[in-house]
């Protein structure tokens, strides 16, 4: 069965653009996927605690040397990478923050960045374990993106590709702040059902 993991980022619930743009591309991905499941991750509405000192121990710790409390600290690592890994396709939908990812996101990178397990080091380079993945951004920006001022897309297409994940794309909705709003979202909407009938 083909598996759809979405993950949520915007502290919006109503009036997000981000969700919005994910909801059009969920809509045609199960269209297409009828037999899929969809897994939805919303880290907002169940939001994440930050990674601890027990968590960073537990990561370097070998498994067979790991303690219950280790074991512990490590369990919604465990799950959420669990998640990430039964997914065939990827949907992550987020606006941008102060130029960069919501904290809310930033607190599932840390869990799912994980030596050994979602990517490996031999001591002289990185090697990204999760593959044959494809992997769509639903991004908000409330004016047009600036590359001097977009620390978003440039951060997510590098910590992606860290883990392995060469098939990237992005849909965005820019300007939903200004006059163009209703435009840009529905053009962005018409490529997010685009993007999901090739996912």
């Amino acid at each position: 069965m083909t598996q759809l993991l979405r993950i949520d980022a915007s502290s919006r619930n109503g009036g997000s653009h981000s969700r919005e743009l994910a909801d059009a591309f969920v809509a045609e991905w199960r269209k297409a996927n009828p037999a899929g499941r969809v897994v939805v991750r919303d880290v907002v509405a169940n939001p994440l605690p930050h990674i601890s000192d027990a968590t960073i121990a537990g990561f370097y710790t070998p498994e067979a040397q790991r303690d219950a409390r280790l074991k512990q600290a490590l369990a919604l690592s465990d799950e959420l990478i669990a998640e990430l890994m039964a997914a065939d396709t990827i949907l992550v939908s987020a606006p941008i923050y102060n130029f960069s990812v919501p904290s809310a996101l930033k607190a599932w990178i840390d869990h799912v960045s994980r030596i050994g397990v979602t990517f490996a080091f031999d001591g002289k380079s990185f090697e990204g374990l999760v593959k044959g993945k494809r992997v769509y951004f639903a991004l908000a920006y409330g004016l047009p993106a600036e590359p001097a001022t977009d620390m978003l897309r440039p951060y997510l297409q590098l910590l992606f590709g860290f883990l392995g994940m060469t098939a990237m794309n992005f849909i965005t909705v820019e300007g939903t702040v200004t006059e163009q709003a209703a435009q840009a979202k529905s053009a962005a909407a018409d490529i997010a059902v685009q993007a999901a009938k090739a996912a």
